[in-house]
């Protein structure tokens, strides 16, 4: 894999789009699964059944686990507190964040996304297997792997499905500028995501790693949302992602802490604007950005390393308190797999963890998980939730806000609803809606 500094440069367009924002800124869903990509029905295998799929470097070994049922709010009831963790990039390599952070889920309860850069499974020697739109064939802003690193990603990949994380994508060759990702056509994104996945469905021969266990879930199915590089080119990828049957994009920057909208059909979950402590504008919610507001450079000075960490925790309970205490929006926290300042913002998220997904009535789930939660409530109950503005709580309180009261047909289930069948072990994950 790429060495620690692989995001710095080709980020900085991020950093810019953050300056314009204001100074640099519940387990498996009963019966057959609903969703299907590109047409193509989705397997049907019974549950422990491994399917082979392609080469083997992935399979169908049945539903995800640890997956939560989503159930429609009932009249009258606050909503559950969404929080959503997120990682750019997602390798596996000497500093092995990605278990360290997959263990501090398992402490927690937090389930998260990882949105894999799926160069991070196409070993250097294979490099001119990738054809980035507008860039020489073989190319990468972020690099690519060696064959050891795509074991130890692969392996992590493998747990982190297994404990019920979600498994999304970061594309490839990290472009951004003139000729990056902003720019590209729907087309363009098209062949991205499409080169994304072979790169998942194919990593035992390109690496050679054929005695390797396979990836036990089919990506075709799996993949159902991402970020884009330096969170540009959101207007063409939409298209695109609709046609690659996503669900969810996350690559747009400066969003408010409010309920979720659609996009042509694709839930937009933004990287939103919180609290930075001590400056009279607020940041993105992303370890980078606080990192560009403070020392500018991945390795500032080191007797400030404690203090931007503990700014940027600081920082995202700001913002969590905000909503839990407010609106009830789901937050979205963005990080990367990086030791930047010393480290310091991998310990400030580590400690949100620790801090927030505990808490009563919070969930910290994946944009997955988020995405069939919102999908299976009464449109007149999203519609009240995105009326409210950043942290405002809802005037005379939920019972009466969300009471149920859409011209005498009740939004929600009469009476209680059958409290969800979860798999063994999953109930520890799921908390009630209401407190």
């Amino acid at each position: 894999m790429a060495a620690p500094t692989k995001l710095t440069a080709s980020i900085a367009a991020a950093v810019a789009l953050a300056a314009i924002a204001g100074g640099c800124g519940g387990p498996s869903r009963g019966g057959p699964p609903q969703h299907t990509r590109r047409g193509r029905p989705v397997p049907q295998a019974p549950a422990r059944t491994v399917r082979l799929i392609g080469d083997g470097s992935t399979a169908y070994t049945g539903e995800q686990p640890l997956q939560p049922t989503p159930l429609r709010l009932e009249p009258g009831k606050r909503p559950p507190q969404f929080v959503v963790f997120s990682w750019d990039g997602a390798g596996e390599d000497s500093r092995k964040l990605f278990s360290r952070f997959r263990a501090v889920g398992r402490k927690y309860q937090a389930t998260m996304t990882f949105f894999l850069s799926g160069v991070y499974l196409l070993p250097e020697d294979k490099r001119d297997l990738y054809a980035p739109p507008r860039h020489t064939p073989g190319t990468s802003a972020i690099g690519f792997n060696d064959v050891r690193g795509t074991r130890d990603t692969v392996a992590q990949l493998r747990g982190a499905w297994q404990e019920g994380h979600e498994i999304g994508t970061h594309f490839n060759g990290h472009f951004c500028g003139p000729r990056g990702v902003g720019v590209w056509t729907p087309g363009e994104w098209v062949s991205e995501i499409e080169q994304a996945e072979d790169f998942v469905t194919h990593w035992k021969t390109n690496s050679g790693l054929i005695s390797e266990p396979p990836l036990p879930f089919d990506y075709s199915r799996e993949l159902v949302g991402g970020r884009a590089p330096c969170l540009e080119g959101q207007h063409n990828l939409i298209p695109a992602a609709k046609e690659m049957g996503f669900r969810y994009d996350a690559s747009s920057s400066g969003g408010r802490q409010t309920w979720p909208h659609r996009t042509d059909g694709i839930w937009d979950f933004p990287l939103q604007q919180i609290p930075l402590p001590g400056r009279a504008f607020e940041a993105l919610a992303m370890d980078y950005n606080f990192l560009a507001n403070q020392s500018g450079t991945t390795h500032g000075n080191r007797a400030m390393h404690a203090t931007w960490g503990r700014q940027m925790l600081d920082g995202i309970m700001a913002g969590f308190e905000r909503a839990y205490r407010g609106n009830r929006a789901p937050l979205f926290i963005g990080d990367h797999f990086e030791s930047w300042n010393g480290g310091t913002y991998m310990t400030a998220v580590e400690q949100a963890i620790k801090a927030i997904c505990p808490r009563r009535g919070v969930r910290c789930v994946s944009f997955k998980q988020l995405a069939d939660w919102l999908d299976a409530q009464q449109p007149e109950v999203l519609a009240r939730l995105q009326e409210l503005s950043v942290g405002e709580s809802p005037q005379g309180g939920w019972a009466s806000y969300l009471a149920g009261d859409t011209g005498g047909a009740p939004y929600g289930p009469a009476g209680r609803p059958a409290a969800p069948v979860l798999p063994a072990g999953a109930d520890a994950r799921i908390r009630p809606a209401a407190e």
